[in-house]
């Protein structure tokens, strides 16, 4: 997409000068007084006649409307009228038409030559401009109290009539209305024929009639001029070139019951003697605006009076019109989206939108002036839009009803005033913008790159209130219009929603419903909602947050759960795996956390942890947004139960859903917030592993999703492969008790971490199975005579695998040689009947040959199956050379063979004694852990404390919970017992 040229810098098409220079713009500027134009005081743009044209785009009604009446004035009475009444809404341009007529009369053929006016002359088919006498009554001007002139020698003139005869011929025609003046009496036809000219066509223009009305009606004078009016109409409909125009509507007061009832009455009486007139310039307005705002080549319009675009003008168009034609099935039905181009033609350098808001919107509200309020605002707009521009806060290509400056107390002085409602102020500096703190504005701050570069929040929350007028008849808008009203070419229209979102939970006099939204002056839920989120207290949301992640963080097949530990006793010294979910407060953010995790890590109450590895640690990233949802979910929860009553049904179902939003968003935020994982890692110091971006489409639950995290890792396995075990054998063990072995998984970080669906260490059993199967382990018991059982290379069921201190597993070098040491020993039997004289010498040597030291030095020089054979089949054959009977031709021995006679050893060892705390670690390093191989140690161990002062009941309970935990009978004796 090429750059689109912003419109403020695209020259043929300027503002025009006191708007560039951003000068105070008076409503006066665009309401035009007929008096004054009589008066030679009205502003220089409808003073001015030359320049009056200029700035006037001849619409079609109101080029038809000044061809009738010149061709009238002319002495032409077909396809024209004498008596027309300007019948349009307030601020429709009907004084503006009546000033048109009022330069025509008195330029004659001098208006000729003005811009527009042979467009007016080959309608009315005419050749030049009859130069009339004019005369001009405003009923808002004209004081029938005090009266007009008396002063300087000029006549005084208190009545409707004296003072239009005055003006048509001067004191002669007043002096005819002498005694009707006095008596303050309506003139009929005979009379009124005499003051009118004779000699000169003759135009009367009368406007704002109904606010005279209003004024005397108590003196009854509105009765004198409506028969006035009458007799008026009558004398002109018989004369040639004699034309009354009158505009009865009033444009600054409100209307009573007496008023419309006047305001029919003229009408009635108009309609019949004369022409209705429509001053409507719907399909025309924007080429008004063009002409009244802007400044432009006079060589550039079109045959039929239009202001030609450039070329960079029509660029920007063809680029918003292709952006409706993709986007066409999203947009009103009402906008043409098969024809876009001409509808951003017509209306540049304004989007579309702007201008039909206020025909489509605005001209049901009362006090709206249809051209006259529309110009003003538009100046206002176009001004400050400009001088934005310039400065360089923006490049907007078109100006849309997005960026009207509604933080300009000005412009929304302006807005209010066409609405009749000041009491908006309120609902657009909370909401929209003219505050910093403004809910718009400061969630464009904090979006994201595109929505916040394109004031997304600002553009939105504005066009919905021009859209819905500001809430004052209920009007509201729509998505699609919503969409057509901030388009751009380089928006996301997916962003429109995201935003709509943002701001139905943020603003506050905004209201939804059924997808259409409107501004309201009564505070909606979102208000109710931020002074009650004041009042919630702190501790509820601690417990709401941790009651949530609490349902979050649910059970898991071989998964311990540890809620919220703050000292290491809350977590069980166990080979489980073990997941702690730290509370929120201890953030990742918090520099103490992973000190207070280490340190659980490695302790258990008063000792060191054991199973240092069997613990995951969950914790939050930040507690803040938890809080943030918690607070909300518990302020409608009591707006639900202490407010209900008195909600409309609208807010009622608002409410329902706001609350199970409001709940989904606190589960969500628990899933979001807990995306750091932490355990011993291989170095023996805590790694923290960051899951990245979590939410609950991600897994079932999230200990799901932690523990497939962890598994693809290599941190967390459901399985194990026996070579595994035989690579990381200790090398201190000839054999490994299976409870060691699952004991391991949980207590080095050089080992994964099992999951086991019960605490029988299922993958420890299948391993041990299939190693047995595969020769690469074998299992084993121990007894007096060897290894009782053995299992090796042979079919072995998990289920037959004991874990226990009693059972073991040893590898395959160890049970070769002891196969082998078993093979040698069955040789000896065989031969034992050769041996007739030392047969049980023989016996007694093999019988106490030590099978574990010859294991033991086995496994310790890693001796190959050839090598270990040979040497005990060396052993096993030099003992039986030395000791078999001599063949008859052998010569007798020398001497008896040694009898090799066994030690006995204890197999008993007491010893009691006091041994202070600074001595228990080494009293078990250097006495017990020398016994802790043998399978049948017993330790028998009497504990007694004696403290100063008094033992806490908490101390008690934590020492019961860990004797627990171990095993061992929790059965306590204290001196109170």
């Amino acid at each position: 997409m090429a750059t689109i040229k912003p419109w403020y810098k695209i020259d043929g098409l300027t503002p025009r000068e006191d708007l560039r220079e951003g000068k105070p713009l008076d409503a006066a500027e665009f309401a035009v007084h007929l008096d004054q134009v009589r008066n030679q005081k009205a502003p220089a743009d409808y003073q001015q006649p030359e320049r009056f044209f200029e700035r006037t785009y001849l619409t079609k009604y109101l080029t038809e409307f000044s061809a009738q009446v010149v061709r009238r004035l002319s002495g032409e009475k077909t396809e024209t009228s004498a008596i027309f009444n300007l019948s349009t809404q307030f601020g429709g341009g009907k004084t503006h038409a009546l000033t048109l007529l009022y330069h025509l009369a008195k330029g004659g053929a001098i208006a000729n030559n003005w811009t527009g006016v042979q467009k007016i002359l080959q309608k009315a088919g005419i050749s030049s401009v009859p130069e009339a006498a004019v005369a001009v009554f405003v009923g808002t001007e004209f004081d029938s109290i005090n009266g007009r002139g008396g002063v300087d020698g000029i006549p005084l003139r208190k009545t409707p009539w004296g003072e239009i005869a005055y003006q048509l011929g001067g004191e002669n025609a007043l002096a005819i209305l002498a005694e009707h003046e006095r008596r303050f009496t309506e003139p009929k036809g005979d009379v009124i024929k005499q003051f009118l000219p004779k000699d000169k066509p003759c135009l009367i223009l009368m406007d704002e009639i109904i606010n005279y009305v209003s004024t005397y009606r108590k003196d009854g004078y509105h009765n004198s001029l409506y028969n006035f009016i009458q007799a008026l109409s009558e004398t002109a409909r018989g004369s040639d070139n004699v034309v009354l125009v009158v505009s009865i509507p009033a444009s600054e007061m409100e209307y009573t019951s007496a008023d419309e009832g006047d305001e029919q009455r003229f009408k009635k009486m108009l309609d019949r003697v004369g022409k209705p007139i429509m001053m409507s310039a719907e399909a025309e307005t924007s080429e008004i605006i063009r002409r009244r705002l802007f400044e432009w080549d006079a060589r550039a319009v079109s045959a039929d009076g239009r202001i030609m675009l450039p070329k960079d003008a029509i660029d920007a168009c063809n680029e918003y019109a292709d952006w409706v034609l993709d986007h066409r099935q999203q947009l009103p039905n009402w906008f043409p989206v098969d024809n876009p181009r001409e509808a951003f033609y017509a209306t540049y350098p304004f989007h579309p939108s702007v201008l039909s808001v206020f025909e489509r919107k605005w001209q049901v509200v009362p006090r709206f002036q249809r051209t006259r309020g529309v110009l003003r605002l538009l100046a206002l707009w176009v001004s400050h839009a400009y001088k934005e521009g310039y400065q360089g806060a923006h490049r907007d290509p078109l100006i849309t009803l997005g960026t009207a400056p509604l933080d300009d107390p000005q412009f929304r002085s302006a807005v209010f005033e066409q609405l009749g409602e000041n009491r908006l102020e309120g609902a657009v500096t909370t909401d929209i913008c003219g505050k910093k703190d403004s809910h718009a504005i400061r969630l464009d701050m904090v979006a994201d790159d595109q929505i916040k570069k394109l004031r997304l929040h600002r553009k939105v929350t504005t066009t919905i209130f021009f859209e819905s007028n500001g809430g004052i008849l209920r009007a509201e808008s729509t998505i699609p219009e919503i969409r057509l009203a901030v388009a751009e070419p380089s928006l996301d229209i997916g962003n429109v929603e995201t935003v709509l979102e943002t701001l139905s939970t943020d603003c506050y006099y905004l209201l939804i419903e059924k997808n259409k939204y409107c501004f309201s002056l009564s505070p909606n839920l979102n208000k109710i909602l931020a002074d009650r989120r004041a009042n919630v207290q702190s501790s509820r949301i601690t417990e709401r947050v941790k009651s949530e992640i609490q349902k979050v963080f649910t059970s898991h097949p071989g998964i311990q759960l540890a809620e919220f530990p703050e000292n290491s006793s809350r977590i069980s010294n166990s080979p489980v795996l073990t997941l702690a979910m730290l509370a929120p407060e201890h953030s990742i953010q918090d520099s103490q956390t992973l000190k207070m995790i280490e340190f659980m890590t490695k302790e258990c109450g008063a000792s060191n942890r054991t199973f240092k590895s069997a613990i995951i640690w969950a914790i939050a990233d930040t507690d803040t947004k938890l809080r943030e949802e918690a607070r909300k979910v518990l302020a409608w929860e009591d707006i639900r139960d202490e407010e209900k009553e008195r909600l409309d049904e609208n807010q009622k179902r608002q409410l329902a859903e706001n609350l199970k939003k409001c709940e989904s968003n606190l589960k969500e935020s628990v899933w979001n917030a807990y995306k750091f994982v932490a355990l011993l890692g291989k170095d023996n110091k805590i790694r923290v592993i960051d899951l990245g971006q979590v939410n609950s489409s991600q897994s079932t639950t999230l200990v799901s999703l932690i523990i497939n995290k962890l598994r693809q890792s290599g941190d967390v396995t459901d399985s194990i492969n026996p070579r595994f075990l035989s690579r990381n054998w200790p090398p201190a063990f000839r054999e490994w008790s299976t409870k060691a072995v699952r004991d391991a998984f949980f207590a080095s970080p050089l080992f994964p971490r099992l999951l086991n669906s019960d605490v029988n260490s299922d993958a420890v059993k299948d391993a041990i199975s299939r190693g047995v199967k595969e020769g690469t382990l074998a299992y084993v018991g121990k007894s007096n005579h060897g290894y009782e059982p053995f299992y090796f290379e042979c079919d072995f069921s998990s289920r037959d695998v004991e874990i226990s201190e009693d059972m073991f597993i040893i590898t395959k070098a160890t049970a070769d040689a002891y196969q082998i040491a078993l093979a040698a020993k069955e040789t000896v039997s065989e031969n034992s009947s050769i041996l007739s004289e030392n047969r049980e010498n023989i016996t007694h040597n093999l019988n106490t040959q030590d099978y574990s030291t010859l294991i033991s030095n086995t496994v310790r020089e890693k001796l190959t199956s050839y090598d270990i054979n040979n040497n005990i089949n060396n052993n096993i054959n030099n003992n039986i050379n030395n000791n078999k009977e001599k063949l008859p031709d052998e010569p007798e021995p020398t001497k008896d063979p040694e009898i090799i006679t066994p030690v006995v050893l204890p197999k008993l060892l007491k010893w009691s004694g006091v041994i202070t705390p600074q001595k228990w670690m080494n009293f078990y390093s250097k006495v017990l852990a020398k016994f802790t191989t043998s399978p049948s140690l017993k330790l028998t161990l009497k504990v007694e404390f004696t403290i100063e002062g008094e033992i806490a009941m908490q101390k008690i309970e934590e020492t019961k919970v860990a004797l627990s935990e171990l095993g061992f009978n929790n059965n306590i004796e204290t001196d109170m017992d």
